[in-house]
């Protein structure tokens, strides 16, 4: 394992964890009050999905290029449709103007099944790393997806962080923020993988 190659896998955790990072900034911007404990798991989760997806997209290729082939066109599509719906709730509850005798809305806490959604459609892109390591032995492939993961992690952290702060400030309207945050990334990783 040389430097260049280190080298090579750092500059991809960067460029893979921009998605994750505007989607924790949205994260931290709809949850201001939110704890160090929590930050970690939203964290912890997007890093494992950026470490996993290398290393799926690297066993398909070497197991079963052909059924994956056709699989790959998706992929946009897929991170399209999970971020618009995530994105378009929380535009929604945003917008949404609460009763004369309604108190304010409490910041939509990120549970499970969105947290996990979010973590899919920001790291699916991950799997094209693992079809150029596809050639790579095991072990520059398990290095590169943990490098990978490492940096997601402190960069989410990053932008959870921040977030965070702007969120007391914005109150209300960072549900819409966080929302339109979420619809661009998902247009951008759509027209990027159309692209290609």
């Amino acid at each position: 394992m040389d430097l260049l190659f280190l080298f090579q896998s750092a500059a991809f955790g960067v460029g893979l964890a921009m998605d994750a990072f505007s989607v924790s900034l949205a994260d931290g911007l709809n949850e201001p009050e939110m704890k160090r404990r929590r930050m970690c798991l939203i964290a912890g989760t997007y890093a494992g999905f950026q470490t996993a997806m290398p290393l799926i997209g690297y066993f398909l290729v070497r197991g079963m290029a052909s059924a994956f082939a056709a699989f790959r066109p998706w992929i946009p599509w897929i991170a399209l449709a999970l971020l618009l719906y995530l994105g378009g709730s929380m535009l929604f509850e945003g917008l949404r103007k609460p009763k004369p005798d309604e108190d304010p809305p409490a910041p939509r806490r990120l549970h499970g099944a969105a947290l996990l959604l979010q973590g899919v459609a920001t790291s699916i892109d991950a799997l094209s790393v693992g079809f150029t390591t596809a050639e790579l032995p095991w072990m520059h492939a398990a290095t590169q997806a943990v490098m990978i993961g490492a940096i997601t992690f402190v960069i989410c952290i990053g932008g959870l962080l921040l977030g965070r702060a702007v969120g007391m400030k914005l109150a209300r309207k960072a549900s819409v923020l966080g929302g339109v945050i979420l619809i661009a990334i998902g247009i951008e990783i759509f027209v990027t993988g159309i692209l290609k």
